[in-house]
């Protein structure tokens, strides 16, 4: 099949059965089959908590879920990357904590993820009302098309019979009474009250110096985008906070893709950067703050006299200029990875915690399970962490030790830094002075920032809804070290010469779209590098040939494929266009006799799938 064809008739393949040992949630305690769904167009959702690509992908699947209440089913499949997302109620907080309001299956073992041979997070499955499998996608941007075809699908299936309406599976949990829910960051104020950011209920709350007491809450508390004040005014999952030389306080507000100013005085809200949607490839870099879009950004820190943005969404940094009202790029290529360097040179993987020291931007870079820093020219550099498959908890030597998914960093007043080392529970410490990585604390829920007051570090205990208060040891706490590779499946290939073949078949009623040249491209590497002896780099075609070095035995080969796709209608001057993009990490083991062709499925089917 050539990589990029036209979409030819559906082919029909049937769905395997949906199982995972952790069960099912959000359906009252049912266990769902394919049986259940018969007569609904079902969308099987792939996803991990940890991933922002997939979180993009639940908000996309919001409006379509919406728009076809009584016909579609969306079902989320988690399947994880990380030790702590195999946990049944890591699984069961990141449902509530994402306002995820459909049936998902908890399978920590990947049983289902086998079954539907997925390669990457966030991938899409179509299943028609008579149980077939009739598309697939990977990554993020696909649910336009998924929405054309789930209109030919009702339409279809209700000429035939066999569509049946009504209310899903889904049923709702109950709500928790708890003072914060699933809170992202805090910061200490003047006054010595605390701002945090109450995520899930998507509202900002001023706590008294105590950390518990409520002084007021700013934010209606319902997902939206809209200035104003106290009451009024809206976010939608809120994250970062930073003090502005004003005194008043910046915020970013994630799933809006944009920069929100609070006004402490008055509580009054408006917009400082971000036009609501979420930036894609193409989309302009820099300009005016309000006419340039943002992707997830997920924390803030004041730098040098400019905002810095870890824009999480796209794995780069940005800045916000106060004084012009303007944002740039200041790292990072929107690659995925962990490569040092001038600023627009480096990679990095969901930027998710930031804090300014003197001479230093420290950033936890999360999906690297990594800490990094930024110096005064721009230049990027790690700290702790190695890539993106290799995390743990293990203490000493900068160089051999281990995180696991860290969200937030602290600057601390020796010159060290503090690390909310997320998915481990812990607080670690780096000293840049010798290089040493200790743990301050253990026993944390899901810690996601800390800010100090006096002696004491106050931790966002984000999955148990709180703010604890530790008294900062002199002694580190002494932890039993473990290490961890990201457990899935490697592919078994030939050494040699390997095909590789980028599935896209662009959906119905659109067209590659090549005004501008090339709408296709293709970047490949590996780790180790060695393990490519030919085939590196980028091109626009979606088939290359590799050939593997047989002297390396395994390895991950690196996929970023993206295509752009517009309505076919001539009479349409303007045609609505779209960006389909995905990055794989494909382990592979170098085998004789094994497969010389390793097919990926950014859209439609490959016709060699034999499920």
């Amino acid at each position: 099949m050539n990589a990029a064809s036209p979409a030819p008739r559906r082919v029909r393949v049937r769905a395997p059965e949906l199982i995972g040992k952790g069960g099912w949630l959000n359906t009252g305690g049912k266990n769902l089959t394919l049986a259940d769904l018969r007569g609904k167009c079902v969308v099987v959702d792939f996803w991990t908590f940890c991933c922002i690509n997939c979180l993009h992908v639940l908000d996309e699947l919001r409006e379509l879920e919406e728009r076809h209440r009584d016909t579609v089913v969306v079902v989320g499949v988690h399947s994880p990357k990380f030790v702590h997302e195999a946990e049944h109620q890591a699984v069961v907080d990141a449902v509530e904590r994402y306002g995820v309001e459909h049936p998902v299956l908890d399978d920590p073992e990947l049983a289902t993820w086998k079954q539907y041979a997925v390669r990457a997070w966030p991938t899409l499955v179509v299943i028609d009302p008579e149980g077939y499998v009739v598309a697939q996608h990977a990554g993020e941007g696909h649910v336009h098309a998924i929405e054309r075809l789930v209109a030919e699908l009702e339409a279809e299936h209700e000429a035939k019979g066999t569509l049946r309406r009504g209310d899903g599976p889904y049923v709702a949990p109950e709500p928790e009474p708890t003072v914060l829910r699933f809170p992202g960051k805090a910061l200490l104020l003047p006054s010595g009250n605390f701002l945090v950011s109450d995520t899930t209920r998507h509202q900002l709350v001023e706590l008294a110096e105590d950390g518990e007491s409520v002084v007021r809450r700013i934010g209606t508390g319902a997902r939206g985008f809209t200035d104003g004040s106290a009451g009024q005014a809206s976010f939608n999952e809120p994250q970062g906070l930073a003090l502005l030389d004003d005194g008043s306080v910046v915020v970013a507000d994630t799933v809006n893709h944009a920069l929100r100013r609070l006004d402490l005085a008055s509580g009054a809200v408006t917009t400082l950067a971000g036009t609501g949607g979420q930036w894609m490839q193409g989309a302009p870099t820099s300009g005016p703050a309000r006419e340039v879009a943002l992707s997830s950004p997920w924390d803030v820190a004041l730098f040098g006299g400019r905002v810095w943005i870890a824009m999480a969404g796209v794995h780069q940094l940005w800045t916000y200029d106060p004084a012009a009202e303007t944002v740039q790029v200041a790292a990072g290529t929107t690659n995925e990875g962990l490569v040092d360097g001038p600023g627009a040179e480096a990679w990095f993987a969901q930027p998710s915690g930031l804090a300014a020291a003197g001479d230093r931007l420290w950033l936890a870079d999360s999906e690297t399970s990594a800490l990094r820093w930024v110096d005064l020219d721009g230049a990027v550099h790690t700290a702790v962490g190695t890539g993106l498959f290799d995390f743990g908890h293990r203490d000493g030597e900068a160089g051999q030790a281990l995180l696991q998914h860290p969200l937030g960093v602290t600057a601390l007043p020796d010159g060290s830094v503090a690390v909310a080392d997320t998915y481990n529970h812990a607080l670690r410490r780096f000293d840049p002075a010798t290089g040493e990585v200790t743990t301050l604390a253990t026993d944390l829920r899901e810690p996601s920032d800390a800010v100090l007051v006096g002696d004491d570090i106050v931790v966002v205990e984000s999955a148990r809804h709180r703010l604890t208060r530790l008294r900062l040891p002199e002694e580190a706490v002494r932890v039993e070290a473990v290490a961890h590779r990201t457990q899935r499946a490697a592919t078994e290939v030939a050494p040699g010469r390997l095909r590789l073949d980028v599935i896209f078949q662009a959906p119905a009623g659109q067209k590659l779209d090549t005004r501008y040249g090339p709408s296709t491209r293709l970047l490949v590497s590996a780790t180790p590098p060695e393990l490519l002896l030919k085939g590196e780099g980028a091109d626009s075609d979606l088939s290359r040939e590799l050939e593997l070095d047989p002297a390396v035995t395994e390895g991950v080969l690196h996929v970023s494929a993206m295509a752009a796709s517009c309505d076919d209608d001539p009479a349409n001057e303007y045609p609505a266009c779209h960006v389909h993009q995905q990055d794989w990490g494909v382990p592979v083991r170098l085998v004789a006799g094994a497969a010389d062709r390793l097919p990926l499925v950014l859209a439609g089917l490959d016709a060699g799938d034999g499920r």
